[in-house]
């Protein structure tokens, strides 16, 4: 699969030499207001009749089993024929542009934060988690919700998908497992940007690029997205690093879910 759908997406080559060489690229309204209000209704048909029926382990919470802090639900597509229709289309078509293969579809996620309770996401890098070879994949960020510095938006490190998996510890963090350890240095915070996103609007980043968000810090606004993973057709999963991982991982959840 090479690179076809670029008029699609107005895909300059301009646009994916910032690609390449920031590590991120934000779509202004990948949907429109029918298609985004659509996507809303059906993640709350969700949240509210398939949620409770799924394993615990897909559905996090900032604090235990309060519904009203809901922070992550996992694999949506597997629970749900719309979901899964809506990564296979043009999400999916984007991926293969970006990536120029065919890709995998990995995982649908939902992301919440909520007024006041919203905790921050520590810096990390989704390919330390993947366990990829070689680490070809990318991660989307759907905005359900108008995003900007007071109510957590994305962050990201630019160029940092240049230089390789940094060092990740344990973070306690929920959802988000494992942290860069010494993250912070100058050439960090030099790089670090804001993207505000408003709702319909959507961020591509390398597994390799280095993001982060604030605590949700506004007294009433929602911080919601739906997140999409896709790996290279290329890429191969190391099967014994994720089976380490996925034990840790049990061991790290077990009381908080």
């Amino acid at each position: 699969m090479r690179n076809e759908n670029f008029s699609e997406f107005e895909l300059t080559s301009d646009r994916i030499t910032r690609y390449k060489e920031e590590g991120y690229l934000l779509f202004s309204s990948f949907l429109n207001q029918g298609e985004v209000q659509q996507c809303k209704q059906r993640t709350d048909n969700y949240i509210d009749k398939i949620a409770p029926k799924i394993p615990r382990t897909e559905v996090f919470y900032e604090k235990k089993n309060d519904e009203a802090s809901l922070k992550q639900l996992q694999r949506m597509h597997e629970h749900d024929p719309w979901f899964n229709e809506l990564f296979n289309g043009k999400p999916k078509r984007l991926a293969q542009a970006l990536l120029g293969t065919d890709v995998i579809t990995k995982n649908l996620q939902y992301f919440n934060k909520p007024p006041k309770t919203g905790n921050a996401t520590p810096p990390h890098q989704d390919g330390f988690y993947f366990k990829l070879d070689p680490p070809k994949a990318l991660t989307m960020w759907l905005a359900l919700n108008d995003t900007d510095e007071e109510n957590g938006c994305v962050r990201y490190v630019k160029g940092s998908h240049l230089k390789g998996i940094r060092e990740h510890s344990l973070t306690g963090t929920l959802g988000f497992s494992q942290g860069i350890s010494d993250y912070g240095n100058e050439e960090d915070k030099m790089n670090e940007v804001p993207v505000p996103a408003s709702e319909g609007d959507l961020i591509v980043h390398d597994s390799l690029t280095i993001h982060l968000a604030g605590k949700n810090l506004s007294e009433n606004r929602p911080r919601r997205a739906i997140g999409f993973i896709f790996y290279s057709a290329d890429a191969k999963e190391n099967s014994l690093e994720v089976s380490s991982y996925q034990e840790e991982l049990k061991g790290q959840q077990r009381d908080k879910i």
